[in-house]
């Protein structure tokens, strides 16, 4: 693979965003084909963070300039969730509309922003999403993504950072523990969180 670059997102990264997402989107596997749209996960896991907040999104492009991975979030997740209310959900009320079983529950949770709103996790304000496409993992571009995103929340003056993530993602899980990730115990979550402080990787 040629050299592979990470820079800021661009609009024009957007409906690489959805593919990336959409072919990320299963613990880590690809989900294309198991929802009505291969755009459903975009629509929440990915996309309101770059119409939000672009300067927190980073993408890595490989040398062809495409792109294979992104990191994305938000620097203060009570104000995020109160903008996914109020102008998210508005945006999108006409393309994520019920109706397909298999879409029911990613629905209910775009629908229910609050659900960020953890008080395990009040310590650490921002929030963030990390994908790599299969032929872009093992190259340390996770790493590099994750120092550019650290490096905004420093700028941003944000001390800590959390993700949720798959219990079943075991890869992940290792990842993020060797930048620094510790867990964070929420109560029957449903899912792992963990968090750190905005320093830079060691």
């Amino acid at each position: 693979m040629a050299a592979v670059t990470i820079r800021s997102y661009r609009p024009s990264d957007l409906e690489a965003i959805y593919d990336i997402c959409a072919r990320t989107g299963a613990a880590g596997q690809d989900a294309r084909g198991l929802y009505s749209s291969d755009r459903l996960l975009g629509d929440i896991w990915a996309v309101p963070y770059v119409v939000h907040e672009p300067e927190h999104a980073h993408v890595a492009e490989d040398g062809e300039g495409n792109p294979i991975g992104y990191i994305l979030g938000t620097a203060d997740t009570a104000a995020f969730v109160k903008w996914y209310r109020a102008e998210w959900l508005p945006a999108t009320v006409d393309r994520l509309v019920a109706g397909d079983p298999r879409d029911e529950g990613m629905l209910d949770l775009h629908h229910e922003p609050e659900r960020m709103l953890i008080p395990e996790l009040a310590g650490y304000p921002a929030h963030l999403h990390i994908d790599l496409l299969p032929q872009a993992q093992g190259q340390g571009l996770g790493r590099q993504l994750m120092a550019a995103f650290l490096a905004g929340l420093r700028d941003a003056g944000v001390s800590r950072v959390h993700l949720g993530m798959a219990p079943e993602n075991h890869g992940a899980y290792r990842f993020y523990q060797r930048l620094g990730f510790h867990d964070v115990e929420v109560p029957d979550a449903g899912a792992l969180f963990l968090g750190r402080d905005t320093t830079p990787l060691s």
